[in-house]
């Protein structure tokens, strides 16, 4: 086994939803095979796929393990790696860091840039340096802990890998970063609100649940910030979205209780980065297996 990197971008012509699965041409299959029942670290180039606009981080951005690998029966020569235990770092990571690579791998012996090196999207990594980076992907979550969310910060203090798969703490990063892209605000209602300690009131509601069953990930694409009442509504069912990211309604009497505050067929307010709006694979889920309407 070996850890590894896998390159991801926004508007890939690959049939990727980085969360779950991970598409790859048989090039990258001996690298990708050596990475089975071990961590990656995913990382964002600069360049984005046709039809984005921006650019990308430059900058590692995610940990997950990848389970299996099987042959993509419909497009000749590809393959997919099935990813669990996805989790976005509380902070992306810059490739270069004081002017230093962080992957030994994409420095040529004149300590400048392989370019030929950082094309490849599938690449193996010493475990040293896939510690130092998950490391910085996580350096603030002991301030996250204090400030963002009341947990306790004993979590943070174990192994790096042993940190992000303990549920407490998944959920503590998946609050932070899913509070942040929506600026602390409701999706839903829109409103703002900040308790007395000047802490946000809206929470963070996974799309896919991550319970037994659904195991869906923690991932800011299957996230959405709701206020408490509509986050239980959401939940149960009770509303939806569909993929044009306007409200559903299953019934009668919620459109009447919830006047004023939930209209079915307004569109909700997404995050200012498109990228971390919600995935529509997650969107169809939630209203084939839980939405009620």
């Amino acid at each position: 086994m070996s850890k590894g990197i896998l390159t991801a971008k926004a508007g890939s012509r690959y049939d990727d939803v980085i969360e779950e699965r991970y598409h790859f041409p048989q090039t990258y299959l001996n690298q990708a095979r050596q990475m089975v029942n071990d961590w990656i670290i995913y990382y964002e180039p600069g360049r984005v796929g046709a039809g984005i606009s921006g650019i990308g981080r430059k900058a590692y951005f995610a940990i997950a393990r990848i389970n299996s690998i099987t042959e993509d029966q419909k497009t000749p020569n590809h393959y997919y790696a099935w990813i669990s235990d996805f989790l976005e770092f509380a902070n992306a990571v810059p490739f270069r860091l004081d002017g230093n690579l962080l992957e030994s791998y994409l420095q040529n012996d004149d300590g400048l840039l392989n370019r030929g090196a950082m094309q490849r999207s599938v690449r193996t990594i010493p475990d040293d340096e896939f510690n130092q980076i998950v490391k910085l992907g996580f350096v603030e979550e002991q301030s996250i802990v204090s400030n963002q969310v009341s947990e306790p910060v004993e979590e943070y203090k174990r192994d790096i890998i042993q940190s992000v798969i303990t549920r407490s703490v998944r959920d503590v990063t998946f609050k932070y970063r899913v509070r942040e892209v929506y600026n602390s605000t409701c999706a839903v209602t829109g409103l703002h609100i900040l308790n007395g300690g000047g802490k946000p009131e809206v929470e963070a509601a996974h799309i896919k649940p991550v319970g037994e069953g659904h195991n869906g990930p923690d991932s800011v694409r299957n996230g959405i910030a709701l206020s408490r009442t509509i986050h239980w509504l959401f939940d149960r069912g009770m509303i939806s979205l569909n993929n044009d990211y306007e409200i559903l309604t299953a019934s009668k009497a919620v459109r009447k209780n919830t006047s004023g505050l939930i209209e079915p067929g307004r569109p909700i307010h997404l995050p200012n980065d498109m990228r971390f709006a919600p995935h529509t694979q997650f969107l169809d889920y939630h209203r084939e297996n839980i939405f009620k309407g």
